[in-house]
């Protein structure tokens, strides 16, 4: 790397790098295409061609359709739309889109603003994030709190798979360990999140001075540590919400059976 300008080059996609710097661009763009489509396509068709909705099966729900509304109200909703999910996946899509780390990504695949470090931009400068719609990233912080809410209805949803036919038939199927999976990456990447970090100790001048000091400025490196990796949970989250909604999806469908472990 010897021979790079790390200096900002000029020209989209002008560099002097010499590896292959746009296999991580590349990768991301695939990997939010992925998770973009098959969202789109499971919020929209929630139903089989007979009726049987695919968001759940026995106790087991689908995390895109979770929590699940009463269908009765998309009847007040224009251009026709007949999914539950349509009703709160606009939470979760707000979190990730506003998300510190998935602002990067996006910038980097979509925008190329920088798609990589001492790799030419689409823009001369940084303008920043002050105007429309850019500036509708400082709403960050309030889909931080709507995300909490939907990781509690997460743990709800996990609590309620041991149990299949009633509230003491209790069991440990693989839809059960594939809702714990989805779980808890879900958490780590909530609880990871630079707004959380921020709620917990960001705001504070001097731990030793604020009350409850020692405490806080022990979550704060706790949340800290939790956040050097708040991009993987992110990334993993994403896929095990789509491996938990396509197995409750084929269960539905009978295409599989669940695996009874206990």
């Amino acid at each position: 790397m010897d021979n790079v300008d790390v200096r900002t080059q000029k020209g989209l996609g002008v560099t002097q790098r010499l590896d292959a710097w746009w296999t991580m661009p590349a990768l991301m763009a695939l990997g939010l295409l992925v998770f973009i489509v098959y969202m789109t396509w499971a919020a929209l068709t929630p139903y089989a061609a007979d009726g049987t909705p695919l968001y759940k099966w026995g106790s087991y729900m689908a995390p895109t359709f979770s929590p699940l509304f009463n269908p009765n109200w998309l009847k007040a909703l224009p251009f026709g739309l007949s999914s539950p999910a349509v009703l709160i996946l606009w939470a979760p899509a707000g979190f990730r889109a506003t998300c510190y780390y998935f602002r990067k990504v996006y910038y980097r695949v979509v925008f190329l603003d920088p798609a990589a470090c001492a790799v030419g931009e689409s823009r001369p400068n940084y303008s920043g994030e002050q105007k429309f719609p850019f500036i509708l990233q400082n709403l960050h912080r309030y889909f931080f709190y709507m995300a909490v809410l939907l990781v509690i209805n997460h743990w709800f949803d996990f609590a309620k798979s041991f149990t299949m036919e009633g509230p003491k038939d209790y069991h440990v199927g693989m839809g059960t360990l594939i809702s714990a999976t989805d779980t808890i990456f879900l958490t780590m990447y909530v609880g990871s999140c630079h707004a959380w970090r921020h709620i917990v100790g960001g705001s504070i001048d001097s731990f030793s001075t604020c009350p409850m000091g020692s405490f806080r400025h022990g979550a704060w490196c706790k949340v800290t540590k939790l956040n050097e990796k708040h991009g993987d949970w992110g990334w993993i989250s994403m896929y095990t919400i789509i491996a938990a909604d396509l197995y409750v999806r084929l269960l539905a469908m009978g295409v599989i059976t669940d695996l009874r472990i206990f």
